[in-house]
């Protein structure tokens, strides 16, 4: 499909979703609500386990809309702060059905995992132990596995469309693998893309440039001051984190552990550890992690502004930023930039699928439930959830004969 015809669908998607009658947007309302439920359950390894799903939820089985618009949309997500997969289900949400769309995806999105992490903060303030639950995520890794190279296979095609977008997905593995600053690498490759995509048309100045949204957030949130343990404290602290936050569940440990442990002293390193874990555990966004400090810290009262406090940011950036996005490949400059993000973020991926393989395929009926699962879901095309579900028995009734 052409980009003008890509266009065009996207103007006739736009208008018909306007011209649905009230009880048709209510039905898609609806879907989008029983997909992000689903996935925001058993979503289980983190982002880019997340957005294999999506991938495989939204263009695989009900084509709402084109990998390569997916694609546009996951770049634009790693170059705002807040968590990547939960600000691509709002995309997906406001593409679907607007502004509705996008509260109704990105709420039953983090939904389930906010009610888990809330309970299980519950048990921890009372009995102040992590429950275990190796035995299950012994199964579901090797599963999620299979899902994430699927993704990485299906995503690449489109994002590698010529030299310079091969080429900058192999440099992002690279740069992964040795370390260098994920949001660096975006940035660099985007614009060595750009650059070489349009080294015959410079004299071009026309384009469409992101906002600096988030140097803006940035000094906005360092000014708040934390100066009690209340409810809207919490809300104030995390806003703040969810204002600037770029990168994974690992950075947000470093800022809580500066900010809570060291500096304010309202937690302990092994209460942070402890709540890092069970947002690792638990499945949909790594960021849920705030629901189980703010419960620690708060109460019922600071589960909710913790939560509220780091996604509310991620609803508001998406809300302004994905009107841009047309916009962006109208530009031969823009358009370059965001081949060259969207390579670099498979690139990142493909880097992450293989540090998660490394921990996830530790014997051998890990391996053999990553191949099996890989089989499933490349020739078989079956539904990740039933993968994932099928990966917690295994382990369990590993746990049970072997244990």
């Amino acid at each position: 499909m052409t980009q003008e015809a890509e266009d065009i669908q996207k103007e006739q998607e736009v208008v018909s979703y306007k011209a649905l009658t009230p009880r048709q947007q209510k039905q898609r309302l609806t879907e989008l609500a029983t997909v992000f439920l689903r996935l925001g359950t058993i979503a289980f390894g983190g982002p880019a386990a997340h957005i294999a799903m999506m991938d495989n939820e939204v263009v695989n089985r009900r084509q709402w809309m084109s990998r390569e618009k997916l694609l546009d949309l996951l770049g634009i997500t790693n170059l705002i702060p807040g968590p990547n997969s939960t600000e691509l289900a709002i995309h997906i949400g406001y593409e679907r059905a607007g502004w509705r769309g996008l509260v109704v995806a990105g709420s039953c999105f983090i939904l389930p995992a906010m009610l888990i992490v809330w309970a299980l903060a519950a048990i921890y303030a009372r009995y102040q132990t992590v429950p275990q639950v190796e035995w299950l995520l012994y199964g579901i890794k090797p599963v999620i596995i299979a899902i994430v190279i699927q993704a990485v296979w299906n995503l690449g095609k489109k994002a590698a469309k010529d030299v310079p977008t091969i080429i900058a997905g192999v440099a992002a593995i690279a740069a992964y693998l040795a370390g260098f600053n994920e949001i660096l690498v975006l940035i660099l490759l985007g614009i060595a893309v750009m650059l070489l995509k349009n080294w015959q048309a410079r004299g071009h100045t026309s384009g469409a440039f992101l906002l600096p949204i988030s140097g803006i957030l940035a000094q906005v949130g360092s000014t708040t001051a934390v100066t009690s343990v209340s409810w809207i404290s919490v809300f104030a602290f995390f806003l703040k984190i969810g204002c600037v936050l770029y990168g994974s569940g690992y950075v947000l440990l470093a800022f809580l552990q500066r900010d809570l442990v060291e500096r304010n002293q309202w937690l302990t390193s092994q209460q942070l550890l402890d709540a890092v874990a069970i947002g690792q555990f638990t499945p949909g966004p790594v960021f849920t992690t705030a629901t189980f400090i703010g419960y620690l810290l708060a109460g019922n009262a600071g589960a909710i502004a913790a939560t509220i406090g780091i996604f509310l940011p991620a609803f508001v950036l998406v809300w302004v930023v994905n009107p841009w996005v047309p916009k962006l490949r109208q530009s031969s400059w823009a358009s370059g930039f965001l081949d060259g993000v969207n390579a670099a973020s498979l690139g990142l991926m493909a880097g992450v699928a293989y540090t998660l393989g490394r921990a996830a395929l530790v014997d051998w009926l890990t391996i053999i439930v990553a191949i099996v699962s890989a089989i499933a879901v490349f020739q078989f095309k079956i539904n990740s959830a039933w993968l994932v579900l099928a990966g917690g028995a295994i382990g369990f009734a590993s746990h049970i004969l072997l244990g």
